[in-house]
């Protein structure tokens, strides 16, 4: 008896056999995913989706196929054939989620996949219950029995590789689906061509009341294709929010990481913080003490740093210190720190124990951070104060390792900057020291402590009673329990502390205020000349403040003179040209002070609006007729002379250098043997201002 088949219901059956396998590889992945309980819900479901769909394709390919005789299935049987069905899928899916899968236990799982579906297929035969019983063609069987196993090698393959998410996992995953439903039904229509139909042959299972065949397939194609829906949609729903929810669980650990990045760590150099050091420095104690080696801690500070800020702001400042920053982390290795404790602060800490290792390595770090740096096109530069601590010798633990090096850089600032010092015990009570004085200092203007006292510069004259020019103000403090301190005891101290600036504006407007009583007093032709700070002279407000108090106390422009030494001026020559220009503009007058110290270039002294140079005391205390500094003396006049400048000579101590130097062309003279610096009382007796000139109270 020979049979036919409905084309549209082979095709159904193939659309179902591919449907089913993407089913399957999508669920394979939610179940590795899974894991735990929630693996083993998801491999039920996905078993029994899965080999529903396998068993509906097989059905409705029965169904596809007719005979002269009417056909009917029994339902013990087909249900039989159903379970074969889930259980094949339940282990296929349990062995490609597998951690690892051998090539044994992949041939074995073909074999026993490929059986089982052989099983639901002439299972599934057995439920027409034909009589006399169906025969088998034994080539169309073998072939059926190998196109199963070959085509669950393939599936288990499949599937076992696109089991995990990756790109481009749905176009494979569709291509992948599509070989093997073609494979699954390649096999079915095989065992069904393997088939022998008696010529007289009924069907046992038939009933009158049975469903008829469209009607039963469309059932069964309606039924399988919802449910496969349903769990596909399931599927990519929670592989959507799973993703999701991975995509937000990976959000937020990255967010807690940067909380805790930006928690130990500063954020301008990324360096770490003082929160992150003090961790690492207890660490390194404790790794000490179990092995017996020391290490070494540098605190670090910039010189100059500040004058730079206020010269160019903020953003050139932060610019400066990334730079030196990573100049410094490239000397070190790398179980080595450097912290960023603020400002212009770093600390090192360097798993060094020998002390020469450690002095080494700070020259480096001073020679690397001395070299000039290009920011925003700005030629910048600043040195370094290094002070060492050695573990155990200079500390035992974090909190003293800390001042001990502290108290060692501040050692080296007053030494010279541009320096390293270690730590001696009788550096912190100079440290103690150091701070209690600047306590007071930053209460010294309010409390009224700070004086000026005047050194007069008179016109230059071989004369015993030259004619008196003008003063230059002398920064005092009457300290309540030291008494009267010159200005080498806390100026240095006021300018690492930035209390300079301050100060700096007081002196300008008392120096002011002084000058206009003794112009009240008759002496409208003396001048007033104030030394400026670094920081003071880079400081942008210092041109509106100088206005200000030259407005105040109503003293002409001409008569006030700044001062700046030669080193200020070369620094940075083009912010030094702005900041003259603007002082000149105001119609002061500016002095060069220590010249012939410094570095100056003659082309840049050109151009300084300058109007008067001040030769240092050096050269005139060693000042010899022929000799070397007489040399250098006459040089710097020709220059002045050149420039149209005029010379102001300090420290004339005897009447032999005022000779040689009012023959030299000198135009002023100062020094002890003309006038020491004194009170403004004193001063005003000395130069015959009748009426005491006591200077103005400055505004509250």
């Amino acid at each position: 008896m020979t049979g036919s088949y409905d084309y549209s219901l082979v095709l159904a059956s193939l659309a179902i056999a591919i449907l089913a396998s993407y089913t399957a590889l999508h669920m394979a992945g939610h179940v590795m995913a899974a894991g735990g309980r929630a693996g083993r819900l998801w491999l039920a479901g996905g078993a029994c989706a899965m080999g529903l769909g396998i068993w509906s394709m097989h059905f409705v390919g029965m169904l596809a196929f007719s005979l002269p005789i009417r056909l009917g299935y029994d339902l013990g049987i087909t249900l039989a054939s159903l379970a074969t069905a889930i259980a094949t899928s339940a282990f296929a899916l349990w062995r490609v989620t597998r951690r690892r899968m051998k090539r044994r236990d992949w041939l074995a799982g073909s074999l026993l996949m490929g059986g089982g579906i052989v099983l639901m297929h002439y299972t599934g035969m057995g439920a027409l219950r034909m009589q006399p019983s169906l025969g088998y063609d034994p080539a169309w069987f073998a072939a059926s029995v190998a196109i199963a196993v070959l085509a669950s090698a393939v599936a288990l393959w499949i599937a076992f590789k696109l089991r995990r998410e990756r790109r481009g996992a749905t176009r494979l995953r569709l291509a992948a689906a599509s070989v093997m439903g073609l494979a699954v039904v390649g096999m079915h229509y095989s065992g069904m061509a393997a088939a022998r139909f008696s010529p007289d042959a009924i069907c046992g299972a038939y009933r009158d009341n049975s469903l008829p065949t469209g009607w039963l397939a469309l059932g069964v194609i309606v039924t399988t294709v919802t449910l496969l829906g349903i769990t596909l949609a399931v599927s990519i729903l929670d592989r959507h929010i799973r993703q999701r929810t991975t995509m937000f669980s990976n959000a937020l650990a990255q967010a807690n990481s940067d909380l805790m990045h930006a928690a130990l760590h500063d954020p301008l150099t990324q360096l770490p913080n003082r929160m992150l050091l003090r961790d690492r420095l207890e660490q390194a104690i404790a790794a000490a003490e179990a092995s017996g080696e020391g290490f070494a801690v540098l605190f670090l500070d910039l010189d100059g740093f500040k004058a730079v800020n206020d010269a160019y702001g903020h953003h050139i400042g932060d610019a400066l210190l990334v730079e030196l920053a990573l100049r410094v982390r490239e000397l070190l290795d790398g179980e080595d720190t450097v912290a960023r404790l603020g400002g212009d602060e770093f600390v090192l800490l360097v798993h060094q124990g020998d002390p020469s290792d450690v002095a080494v390595l700070s020259e480096r770090i001073l020679a690397a951070l001395a070299r000039t740096c290009m920011v925003a096109g700005v030629e910048l530069g600043v040195s370094a104060s290094v002070g060492i601590a050695m573990y155990p010798a200079d500390g035992g633990d974090e909190r003293s390792l800390m001042a001990n090096a502290d108290a060692a850089m501040y050692h080296a600032k007053d030494a010279g900057r541009n320096g390293y010092a270690f730590f001696a015990p009788s550096m912190n009570s100079d440290m103690q020291a150091q701070l209690g004085l600047l306590g007071d200092l930053r209460h010294a203007v309010e409390r009224d402590q700070l004086v000026l006292h005047y050194q007069p510069k008179f016109v230059a004259s071989a004369d015993d009673t030259p004619r008196l020019a003008g003063a230059e103000a002398l920064l005092r403090w009457q300290h309540p329990e030291q008494g009267l301190l010159a200005p080498a005891t806390f100026i240095a101290l006021a300018e690492r502390s930035g209390l300079i600036v301050g100060i700096g504006e007081w002196v300008i407007d008392r120096a002011c205020a002084q000058l206009h009583a003794w112009q009240r007093a008759g002496r409208t032709d003396l001048t007033m000349a104030v030394n400026l700070s670094p920081a003071q002279f880079a400081a942008p407000s210092l041109p509106h403040h100088v206005a200000a108090a030259l407005a105040r106390h109503a003293i002409a422009p001409g008569t006030l003179t700044l001062e700046i030494t030669e080193s200020m001026a070369m620094r940075n020559v083009e912010a030094s040209l702005a900041m003259l220009d603007a002082l000149v503009a105001l119609g002061v007058r500016i002095s060069i002070d220590d010249f012939g110290t410094g570095y100056s270039s003659l082309l840049y002294l050109k151009r300084l609006p300058a109007t008067e140079l001040k030769i240092d005391r050096g050269f005139v205390r060693d000042l010899r007729r022929a000799g070397e500094d007489a040399a250098i003396v006459t040089s710097i006049l020709a220059l002045a002379r050149a420039l149209e400048l005029d010379v102001v000579a300090e420290g004339v101590e005897t009447r032999e250098q005022r000779q040689q130097l009012v023959d030299l062309g000198c135009t002023y003279l100062q020094g002890y043997l003309l006038g020491r610096p004194m009170p403004a009382d004193a001063f005003a007796d000395s130069a015959g201002i009748a009426t005491k000139a006591a200077a103005e109270p400055l505004p509250a």
